[in-house]
């Protein structure tokens, strides 16, 4: 059966995230290529209808002007795409920095945040954006210097997060946590679920789940006291954990992206042992992704997700620059509408 939502999102920052300019790393590829390589995806004439987007260079200036940022909107427009949830440049070298660091630290995140708020109501203004969160996570990689002491960086994670989501409330926004084995504090599902229960604000802050972190939770990657499911667990195993870690997160979830993994971590540049995306058509793929979103999106409406997007994170160049990539994901992300998606 088809539904008219969630509408398909496709994201824009598989085109900066591990690329840049050191040893071993692929060149960025630019916001106007990328939409234009989503604009070409088309299924039984269905198209990808709307965008993702990460709010730093080389695809933004987070400092331009509106005007600036208006020219942008109308970009994306003009590809035939609406913009849903943003990205806020909450890591040290862009605007941000650790959630879990000392006040310095702490306001230059709170400084991306208020930095994406007033990106956001540009958009929202200029009628590109009607919906969709602002995407944060705790800005501290790796869980080393969290695990010097747990309980008390979850609550300086927390303190952090709760103004932060006090601004966003006060612009209109909704923040989203990304849970992912490499940001300490989100790096597994017990450790997500502590923090949000910690940070008690369910209006204003909640989880982003993806189907490629998610699985990596249950495996144990950063936590492996935390892991349901050793490596070559049966498929009985396997669901029995996803329903645990979907039930204790779903009611947080409020930012959902389809992906694919096959089990493992990748990583490039600063992005190292984060979880690996596969394409959606990837033989070596573990997820039957349409199920699995199921899971995830169950009540979805009810938690006010209009939206859901794909993640190819650390996808090589040649692999995003194929249409085929593409096609199979929006092949994909039409199945999981038709199975799991509503209608106004």
């Amino acid at each position: 059966m088809s539904h008219t939502l969630p509408a398909l999102h496709n994201a824009m920052w598989p085109g900066l995230v591990g690329k840049g300019d050191d040893e071993g790393q692929e060149p960025p590829i630019s916001l106007e290529r990328m939409l234009d390589l989503t604009a070409a995806a088309e299924v039984d004439g269905q198209k990808f209808e709307g965008i993702d987007y990460f709010l730093f260079l080389p695809h933004t200036n987070p400092e331009a002007s509106d005007d600036e940022l208006k020219s942008i909107a109308d970009l994306i427009v003009s590809k035939g795409f609406s913009i849903g949830s943003l990205v806020a440049p909450v890591w040290p070298g862009t605007v941000g920095d650790s959630a879990m660091g000392d006040d310095a630290a702490k306001n230059k995140f709170l400084d991306a945040v208020r930095m994406a708020c007033r990106i956001a109501k540009v958009f929202n203004d200029h009628g590109a954006r009607q919906y969709g969160v602002i995407r944060i996570d705790s800005a501290e990689f790796g869980v080393a210097k969290f695990l010097e002491d747990p309980s008390a960086n979850i609550k300086r994670i927390a303190a952090t997060f709760r103004e932060a989501a006090k601004i966003a409330a006060d612009h209109g926004e909704r923040l989203a946590a990304e849970g992912e084995v490499c940001w300490a504090g989100l790096h597994s599902w017990k450790a997500a679920l502590a923090l949000l229960e910690e940070v008690d604000m369910p209006e204003s802050l909640g989880f982003q789940a993806d189907l490629a972190h998610t699985y990596t939770f249950m495996l144990g990657y950063n936590a492996p006291d935390d892991a349901l499911l050793g490596p070559d667990h049966t498929e009985d195993e396997f669901w029995a954990a996803y329903e645990q870690v979907t039930d204790k997160l779903r009611p947080w979830t409020i930012d959902f992206h389809v992906a694919q993994n096959d089990g493992g971590v990748h990583g490039a540049g600063s992005h190292d042992k984060t979880g690996k995306h596969c394409t959606a058509d990837d033989p070596n793929g573990k997820l039957d992704i349409v199920k699995c979103a199921s899971y995830w999106l169950k009540d979805a409406s009810e938690r006010g997700i209009k939206h859901i997007c794909w993640d190819g994170c650390m996808f090589p160049n040649a692999t995003l620059e194929a249409p085929q990539t593409w096609n199979a994901i929006l092949e994909a992300m039409i199945r999981v509408r038709d199975t799991c998606g509503w209608d106004e």
